[in-house]
């Protein structure tokens, strides 16, 4: 069934916030969940200068700051300042459309394939691209590393590893060919095109894929079967030690309510290494620890 959108959707970001009750929420946008554990720091600080002092964690498995200042619809200048500082704003003009979850563990633990070099390529021409700026920010990408900790999210575009080098890929509802994994970054980049072409066709002003009838089916050319090593699921991971397969250790931990204060903030950040995984399920994974 087709849905007419007579407006953008309202989605924030940090150049288009949302203005609340306590002052304005900004969305930073993560590819795949990755943080350099600095770069949490240092908004951490930023929160606490500019916001509430609060960092939350969405299922998107991305950033919210709140209670920040504002005029005009638009966030504080000083605040924008500092958060470009930390290097989580890499690309004011695709701020809104980075919209790219992949499984925490990818690469690290399980799996079928290792998905980030995948999501950061695609992140690449994305953010190169001017005409993809125009994207709904709710249009998301979901990248399914084999395991099926991702499968049941809706998406517009997205990929399950079928094995180290391979995917199927995902549109909308629909199931496409299985391609090589390196060629999976242009292969969406084309696919968002796709869509881009069929909305302006319809003249709706579709977010997503499944609001233009039969345009998952029109991106792809031909049906294609689901294959049989997508069928798989998998439950997010418990909150403990986890044994990744380079014989280091993660922790998974939890984020009451995926609200990260001050305090647990502090505490989490002197366990971590150099980097964090924000997760779907509001949880925190730190990676890449060293055994004593």
């Amino acid at each position: 069934m087709s849905v007419e959108r007579d407006r953008t959707d309202r989605c924030p970001g940090v150049l288009r916030p949302w203005i609340a009750d306590d002052g304005a929420l900004v969305r930073l946008r993560l590819v795949g969940g990755a943080l350099p554990t600095q770069q949490l720091a240092d908004l951490v600080l930023v929160s606490g200068r500019h916001g509430n002092g609060d960092v939350h964690l969405t299922r998107r498995a991305n950033l919210q700051v709140r209670g920040v200042r504002h005029a005009d619809g638009e966030a504080d200048p000083e605040f924008v300042r500092a958060v470009a500082a930390t290097g989580l704003l890499p690309s004011r003009s695709h701020e809104l459309v980075r919209n790219i979850m992949v499984s925490p563990l990818s690469g690290r633990l399980a799996g079928r394939a290792d998905l980030r070099p995948v999501a950061s390529r695609l992140d690449e021409l994305l953010c190169a691209d001017p005409d993809l700026a125009d994207l709904s920010a709710r249009f998301l990408v979901v990248l399914d590393d084999g395991r099926g900790d991702l499968v049941d999210r809706s998406l517009d575009l997205g990929l399950m590893a079928v094995d180290a080098e391979q995917a199927q890929l995902r549109v909308g509802e629909h199931w496409g060919e299985v391609v090589a994994m390196e060629q999976v970054p242009e292969v969406l980049v084309h696919l968002a095109h796709r869509f881009r072409h069929l909305r302006e066709e319809a003249g709706t002003g579709a977010w997503h894929v499944d609001e233009l009838p039969d345009a998952g089916a029109a991106m792809l050319d031909t049906h294609h079967a689901r294959d049989l090593r997508t069928q798989v699921h998998a439950l997010p991971v418990p909150h403990d030690t986890l044994h990744q397969d380079d014989g280091r250790t993660a922790l998974h931990v939890d984020v009451p309510g995926g609200v990260l204060t001050h305090d647990l903030a502090t505490r989490i950040l002197a366990l971590a290494g150099r980097d964090v995984v924000v997760t779907p399920w509001r949880s925190l994974i730190l990676p890449d620890l060293e055994n004593a």
